[in-house]
């Protein structure tokens, strides 16, 4: 028998990271979506948090490769 089961978690991660002195609210967001789509951020995001959310199983019918 052949099962399909699909987990859906939700990963809270979080990072610790330098901003520069003296910007505002505005480009504080700005200065850590721009680390974040570079790539720069990844390497310091750890998991700090799984939230188990549903599970889910499907049985799969499996064809009959025998030949009559």
């Amino acid at each position: 028998m052949k099962v399909i089961v699909t987990v859906v978690e939700k990963i809270t991660s979080e990072a610790h990271i330098d901003i520069p002195d003296g910007l505002n609210k505005s480009a504080i967001k700005q200065h850590i979506v721009d680390r974040y789509n570079t790539g720069e951020m990844s390497t310091d995001m750890n998991i700090f948090q799984v939230d188990f959310e549903s599970i889910n199983a499907q049985i799969v019918k499996e064809h009959s490769t025998k030949s009559a």
